[in-house]
């Protein structure tokens, strides 16, 4: 038995003993403080204050949401908006820009017609696809919301040590709520955070999942562990492999910065290490690329489990 069985892991991907909650049925969504409040989205047919919670979390600065998909994603989670930027000329327009349109003007939300040189400006990679939201800041969860997310089943929590880019971020979220992560953890200084790219990379993830920023990681481990979980880094200077590693159970997977990896103090709190194997003469693999493969594999072990059950 390996040793992160030992936790009594349960069947349910986001943790507890029940099946996994549908996509689209936001009250069954574990993603809840204790007071019942959801953070980063509010549940179908409810606003948000327009004033973000969280005190000194919540930064001044505005985000931008781009993209149609995002977009929609934005207004099926009821984020504040403040504005909506339309791409003006007529080439750039069809019939699901103007179901976005109609939508936001439904919703109350002041609409402006302007030239794409402007949404190109505001773009973080030229893809706005003729729309742009203008929102709120994103406000973060706590551990504790990502902890109580986990139930006390099989789960996932990904531990992200200075991701610093907003596209591999992104990415990585979508793959957290894809696989059915409990959430993710972030440091709260010198690490990517939630902006039009991550948005954008996310395919509005980051909208479904809890997103915690933490003053220290290595505290985040030691939370994580007293919370059943057993932490697992992601590294080149591993022994295992992943097809070797107790990859199974409750587990936070800590994936490494883009230029360093996992930092030596990180490394330190986990409880295994495990790399992907490789033939070819790349490298690696990105920090994204590497996260999918590992989220797949502790998901077919869960599911593998479940059907023997």
């Amino acid at each position: 038995m390996a040793k992160n069985q030992s936790r009594k892991p349960g069947r349910d991907v986001r943790g507890g003993t029940g099946k996994r909650v549908r996509k689209g049925n936001p009250s069954n969504r574990p993603y809840a403080g204790k007071d019942g409040s959801r953070r980063g989205y509010v549940p179908s047919g409810k606003k948000r204050p327009a004033t973000a919670r969280g005190g000194a979390r919540a930064s001044a600065r505005s985000n931008y949401i781009e993209g149609r998909r995002a977009c929609a994603e934005a207004l099926d989670a009821h984020i504040p908006l403040r504005r909506a930027l339309v791409a003006a000329s007529a080439g750039e327009r069809d019939r699901v820009l103007d179901d976005l349109v109609v939508r936001l003007e439904q919703e109350g939300v002041r609409v402006e017609y302007v030239a794409r040189d402007r949404l190109d400006d505001r773009s973080s990679h030229g893809a706005h696809q003729g729309i742009m939201l203008e929102v709120e800041p994103f406000e973060y969860a706590d551990l504790g919301d990502v902890i109580e997310a986990a139930g006390t089943g099989d789960a996932l929590v990904l531990l992200l040590d200075h991701v610093t880019d907003e596209g591999n971020f992104g990415a990585i979220v979508r793959t957290a709520e894809v696989v059915g992560a409990a959430g993710v953890v972030v440091a709260n200084a010198r690490a990517a955070r939630v902006g039009t790219a991550a948005y954008k990379t996310s395919a509005g993830a980051v909208l479904h999942v809890p997103i915690a920023q933490v003053p220290n990681l290595a505290s985040a481990c030691e939370q994580l562990k007293e919370a059943g979980f057993w932490v697992g880094a992601a590294t080149e200077h591993a022994h295992d492999d992943v097809w070797h590693a107790p990859l199974e159970g409750r587990i936070c997977l800590v994936m490494g910065s883009e230029g360093s990896g996992v930092s030596a103090l990180v490394r330190k709190k986990c409880d295994f290490e495990c790399k992907l194997p490789q033939r070819g003469r790349v490298e690696s693999l990105n920090v994204a690329q590497a996260c999918t493969a590992l989220c797949y594999e502790w998901l077919r072990r869960v599911m593998q489990k479940g059907d023997e059950a």
